[in-house]
């Protein structure tokens, strides 16, 4: 028999999941992480062979009950809690309907979502999983016969083409990943820490701290220690907890005192601070109110004084609250942001990888309006894709053999996700129709500290109605990335890409070097009322006029001027423009007293074509580009594409390099214990380091 009511001659029919095999290929990369040790030795088996009933969750799915194995996935498991505290979440990560072993139409398939990347992706695995000597040898929940942990475990590790590269990661990245929403971190503040991190603006304040800590029910809030101190020394390096609970007692002298509920995903305790247990912390409780609390805790669980929290850990990582209507809540307000829109763009070599605002070239980074239709609290996050390595939607990784014979520095930068430094920035504009060189040289209204190799950094603002131009950038110029854009608000949003020029051959050969400002503008012809037709014809001034302005100050300048029309090839109507220069700006009321004299430019004949253009020098003064269709009434759709070139002014701002910040991990070996079972020991962290964030903006 295979466990109960499986019939050992249906284990063969059982599914295989052809591109996630149980081989040393699922589990193992590069072998560059301590869990090489175990090479050839990892087993695998379906929960049925590791126990006689297993299920899927306890009875009480609520319950912190993470525990992790020999694979440095911490972060991860921390972030799976957030799973258990919003039944919305739990549902769409791992959809009710699965199998259940007891069934008789059981096959060994377990289907999870996992978000990435803007949608959420369905992943479909076997349910063989790693052991040694016959139990789990990664993560399992506290009750051995549970096994939601380990199956999304390896739907992760699917995700991220093996087990190996779970080793070292962000709390926030996997928090993202199982909820779709966004996640804060912060620095924990002590006196005696370098100011370098002062730098950052990332650091939590106590009273900032207590007031989060009363959303603790309903997100996942974890705590990470980076370096080993007094306290945390038998806990290791780069290592992530889950903080469960806050508790405001009185001291036996009646001042108050205030502890916290620290969780361990080793499910061992370790912790050697002063409110250890039998530490001399206990001492300033009463007795019977000490002997209560030490009895609460769990497996891996211990207590520590908030005073002494900040002072041997490092960083908090919360994930924002989540309604049962799967809509996000500000962690600062707890208003619910009920307004969500996301855009993809990318950072390309030449077109559109600007770099930060200390070069000129910042203006040709990808630009975004945002309108604000209300007073709203609004969140803009920016996602960057990892660049060197590819998952299709089934979560298999290719072309890992080409990478990793490319070298060990190139298979590091995989295993360190090899993300470029990024930041965004915004600014307010009165007007669609705005001078850009002008604009960018003023300070935004809100943008990042600092430009940080994290994959995704966010800015929290309060904004007016009104339109936003939204900026993000690589560090570096000509850094290449895809990244995604998302916007969370409490009012009423709209958020659009502007179009870039045509990148053509025969513009880019017209343009010359430098930079160029370009805006497009919409419009129609409409029968009757904006289709004039050519100057051949009196109903000329009926259609569509543009107003085109060079500023004294910049004199003669270079323009570009584009007319494309929106139709299929086979429907082109001949198309052409005029430009006429005129006196003032109250032109509008006065189209007949100019539209008869010769116009300044003409890009005539009309064409049937696509798209016409015309390069010319205009001086400093007010013009119009009339577009037109050779014949009146003829309808259509077009854009006009204004390219100017511009001598921008170097901005005065300046990006350095700051601290390195560690993605948390751990170490552990297989030892067995008196009863000849397999226990779980700290060993020596791992310490390769990320370099991450901190190109600080002056």
């Amino acid at each position: 028999m295979l466990g109960d009511g499986v019939p050992s001659a249906t284990k063969e029919n059982l599914y295989k999941d052809p591109t996630f095999p149980a081989s040393d290929t699922s589990v193992f990369f590069n072998y560059s992480t301590p869990l090489s040790q175990f090479r050839g030795e990892i087993s695998w088996l379906r929960p049925q062979e590791i126990c006689s009933t297993p299920r899927l969750f306890s009875d009480s799915p609520q319950e912190v009950q993470v525990k992790q194995g020999i694979l440095g996935d911490c972060w991860f498991l921390c972030a799976c809690v957030a799973l258990q505290k919003s039944k919305y979440l739990l549902t769409k990560v791992i959809p009710p309907g699965q199998p259940s072993w007891t069934d008789e139409t059981y096959t060994g398939c377990f289907t999870c979502q996992i978000w990435q990347f803007g949608h959420w992706v369905e992943v479909t695995i076997d349910d063989r999983l790693p052991c040694l000597g016959g139990k789990l040898c990664f993560s399992q929940c506290q009750r051995e016969d549970v096994f939601w942990l380990p199956l999304l475990e390896k739907v992760y590790a699917k995700v991220h083409g093996s087990y190996e590269q779970l080793w070292a990661g962000q709390v926030a990245d996997a928090l993202v990943d199982l909820t779709g929403g966004l996640a804060e971190r912060w620095t924990l503040t002590d006196p005696g820490r370098s100011m370098e991190r002062e730098r950052t603006g990332r650091v939590l304040e106590k009273m900032v701290f207590r007031r989060l800590m009363n959303l603790k029910e309903r997100c996942m809030i974890s705590c990470s220690v980076l370096s080993s101190r007094q306290g945390a020394s038998e806990l290791g390096e780069f290592h992530a907890f889950i903080v469960i609970d806050m508790l405001h007692l009185s001291r036996v002298s009646g001042k108050e005192i205030i502890l916290l509920r620290i969780r361990n995903p080793w499910g061992r305790r370790c912790w050697k601070g002063h409110w250890r247990e039998g530490g001399q912390g206990w001492s300033q409780l009463d007795p019977v109110v000490a002997s209560e609390l030490l009895s609460q805790i769990q497996e891996g669980e211990f207590w520590v004084e908030e005073e002494e929290f900040f002072k041997e850990f490092d960083e908090i990582t919360i994930g924002f609250p989540v309604t049962e209507e799967g809509q996000f809540q500000s962690l600062y307000t707890e208003q619910v942001l009920s307004h969500t829109q996301h855009l993809c763009g990318s950072w390309v070599k030449g077109q559109s990888a600007g770099g930060c605002r200390n070069n000129s070239s910042f203006p040709i980074n990808p630009k975004f309006w945002l309108r604000i239709w209300e007073q709203s609290e609004v969140y803009i996050a920016l996602l960057q894709k990892p660049r060197k390595y590819s998952a299709d939607w089934a979560g298999r990784i290719q072309n890992l053999t080409h990478l990793a014979e490319e070298g060990p520095s190139l298979t590091e930068g995989i295993q360190g996700k090899n993300y470029q430094a990024v930041g965004l920035h915004v600014w307010k504009v009165e007007k669609k129709r705005f001078n850009l060189p002008k604009t960018l040289s003023a300070p935004p209204v809100v943008g990042t500290i600092c430009h940080s190799y994290d994959r995704e950094v966010h800015v929290r603002c309060d904004l007016a109605p009104g339109y936003y131009l939204i900026v993000p950038s690589t560090f570096l110029k000509d850094a290449e990335r895809d990244f995604l854009l998302r916007v969370f608000s409490t009012g009423r949003i709209c958020l659009s890409e502007i179009k870039p020029p045509p990148a053509d051959a025969a513009l880019c050969e017209e343009l010359s070097p430098g930079e160029w400002e370009t805006v497009q503008l919409q419009g129609c012809w409409k029968n009757g009322q904006s289709a004039g037709g050519s100057r051949n014809f009196h109903s000329f001034h009926t259609n569509p006029c543009f107003p085109l302005s060079i500023p004294l100050e910049t004199g003669e300048r270079n323009v570009k001027v584009t007319l494309r029309q929106h139709c299929q090839d086979s429907k082109f109507r001949p198309i052409g423009f005029h430009i006429f220069q005129v006196p003032n700006s109250s032109w509008k009321s006065h189209t007949s007293s100019f539209l008869h004299l010769e116009p300044l430019v003409s890009c005539v004949p009309h064409c049937y074509s696509q798209e016409v253009s015309q390069l010319c020098k205009l001086s400093a003064g007010n013009y119009v580009i009339v577009p037109s269709t050779y014949l009146p009434n003829t309808e259509g759709k077009f854009t006009v594409i204004i390219t100017t070139k511009i001598d921008r002014k170097c901005i005065q701002s300046q990006e350095t390099l700051g601290q390195i910040l560690q993605e948390v991990e751990c170490t552990a070996v297989v030892q067995p214990d008196g009863d000849g079972n397999m226990a779980y020991c700290a060993g020596s962290p791992s310490k390769r380091k990320v370099v991450d964030s901190l190109l600080v903006e002056y």
